[in-house]
């Protein structure tokens, strides 16, 4: 099983992806962490390719779960997954869980992705490019193209799982159990 996982920024990507690897026995595939670079430089920004490359060596084998939202990459994964999670969750459930994580991570100072130095500091709260201000500002528009990622004939041969609450989340984490369990036996 491979599968990707994407969504707005708060939606739960990560917790998912890591929930479904323990669940599954999956490679997690932390997009954010191939991408961000010490000190803040944002890889698949300066060398798009170096990126790609990344990505695609992560994802050659047969058992990942990917989490994250680079259109760079999204053709390479897609074209290797077997599943495709699309969080599709309102925004009285993203904002809130996203506004948590921040504050949580700024309080604490937790270096964000290992051997970076990446920390959440107050002061990138009021960047345009902080989480909170992109998913406001480009929501409506990244779910348009989503929506028609998702149609695109193109992807027929990928489970597509438009997933518009938690409690759906967790039922197709049972379905996608159930399958792995089935795929054991046969």
């Amino acid at each position: 099983m491979r599968i990707s996982v994407m969504g707005v920024s708060g939606a739960g990507k990560s917790t998912l992806g890591a929930a479904l690897a323990a669940r599954l026995d999956l490679q997690r595939v932390e997009l954010d962490a191939l991408n961000w670079l010490p000190g803040w430089r944002d890889l698949h920004a300066e060398d798009p390719q170096a990126f790609v490359d990344r990505v695609e060596a992560a994802t050659r084998g047969e058992r990942w779960i990917t989490d994250g939202n680079y259109t760079v990459c999204q053709d390479l994964i897609w074209s290797r997954a077997t599943d495709v999670i699309w969080l599709d969750y309102p925004l009285s459930v993203s904002m809130p869980r996203l506004l948590r994580r921040t504050l949580d991570r700024a309080v604490t100072g937790k270096e964000l992705w290992e051997g970076t130095g990446n920390r959440e500091h107050f002061t990138r709260w009021f960047g345009k490019d902080h989480p909170v201000w992109f998913t406001l500002r480009h929501r409506t528009r990244q779910n348009a193209k989503r929506a028609e990622r998702f149609a695109d004939p193109k992807w027929a041969g990928l489970r597509r799982h438009r997933v518009k609450s938690p409690r759906e989340a967790e039922a197709l984490a049972d379905r996608l159990a159930a399958l792995e369990a089935e795929a054991a036996k046969a």
